[in-house]
C-alpha cells in the first residue's frame, strides 16, 4: 500500500467530473475490484480503466493491493477506495461556497463524541463489533440516513438565509461604494466574517501599490463609518489613522444593543 495522498479541492473536482471515474468509485466503495471486472461492468476497455485507476491512485482516492488468483496464477492487482472526503458546493445569486472536508477518523465510540441525538446510541451499539448482520445494519443505516436528512434540511435553510442576508447587504454595497475595488474589499470581508481580512494579499492580487492600497483602505473605512453613522443616527468621529474594528465594518454593535 502506497503513502496516503489527499487530493486538493481543484484536483478532486477535476477527477470527479468524469462519469467513468465516478462509476469506478461507485463500485469500489462496495468491495475491491479487479480492472477487468470494472471494464466489464462499466462497458469500457480495460486499458481505459487502467488509465482512470492510475489517476485515481495518484490522487489518493484508491489504493491497489496484490490478491492471489483463484486459478493459481500470479497475484493480480485489486483496487479499493482509500480517501474519505465530503465536497460541498453551494451556488446562487450572492452565494458561492465550494469546500472539501476530510471525514473524521476513528471508531464508532470516538465518533460518538461528535454526535448528538439518537445516533449516539447507534455508535455505542456497534462499537467494538467487527461484523453486523444485514438486517441490523439496514436498521442502523436508516437511522443515520434520517439524521443526515434532517441536518441537510436545516443546512439548506441556513444557506438560504445566508443568501438572503447577503443579497440585502449587496444592495447596500452597490449603492454606498462607488468603485469596483471598494466593493471587492467589502465582499471579501463578508465572505469570511469570522476570519481576519488579509488586505496585503488582496492588494497583491489586484496589483495595487502601497499608495493606492492605503488610499483604497481609507476610502473603505470612511464609507463604512459614514454608513454606520447614517444607519445608527449617531455621530462617529475619529482620526484618519485610527484602525476601524471589523465589527464596525460589519455594522455590528459589540454590546449587542439594537
Amino acid at each position: 500500500m502506497g503513502c496516503e495522498v489527499v487530493a486538493g479541492l481543484d484536483e478532486a473536482l477535476s477527477i470527479l467530473q468524469n462519469k467513468a471515474r465516478r462509476s469506478i468509485l461507485e463500485r469500489l466503495v462496495r468491495e475491491p475490484h479487479y480492472p477487468l471486472q470494472l471494464a466489464d461492468q462499466i462497458g469500457i476497455s480495460q486499458q481505459a480503466v487502467m488509465k482512470h485507476l492510475k489517476l485515481l491512485e495518484s490522487a489518493g482516492f484508491v489504493v491497489k493491493m496484490k490478491a492471489a488468483s483463484n486459478k493459481g496464477g500470479p497475484p493480480k492487482n485489486i483496487y479499493s477506495v482509500q480517501q474519505a472526503i465530503s465536497i460541498r458546493i453551494d451556488l446562487g445569486p450572492d452565494l458561492f461556497q465550494c469546500s472539501q472536508r476530510i471525514l473524521p477518523a476513528g471508531g464508532p465510540l470516538k465518533l460518538s463524541n461528535r454526535l448528538k441525538g439518537d445516533v449516539v446510541k447507534v455508535a455505542e451499539i456497534v462499537s467494538g463489533r467487527k461484523k453486523i448482520g444485514v438486517g441490523e445494519g439496514a436498521h442502523h443505516l436508516s437511522a443515520i440516513s434520517e439524521a443526515i436528512e434532517k441536518l441537510d434540511y436545516e443546512r439548506d435553510a441556513l444557506i438560504a438565509l445566508h443568501q438572503q442576508i447577503k443579497q440585502r447587504v449587496s444592495s447596500t454595497v452597490d449603492s454606498d461604494f462607488d468603485s469596483y475595488e471598494q466593493r471587492l474589499v467589502i465582499h471579501n470581508i463578508l465572505e469570511s466574517p469570522r476570519s481576519n481580512f488579509n488586505f496585503k494579499e488582496f492588494a497583491r492580487e489586484l496589483q495595487l501599490g502601497a499608495e493606492a492600497s492605503e488610499r483604497l483602505m481609507d476610502e473603505v473605512r470612511s464609507r463604512v463609518v459614514r454608513q454606520l453613522a447614517e444607519r445608527s443616527g449617531q455621530f462617529i468621529a475619529g482620526s484618519q489613522t485610527i484602525e476601524l474594528p471589523w465589527w464596525a465594518a460589519l455594522g455590528i454593535d459589540p454590546k449587542g444593543s439594537p
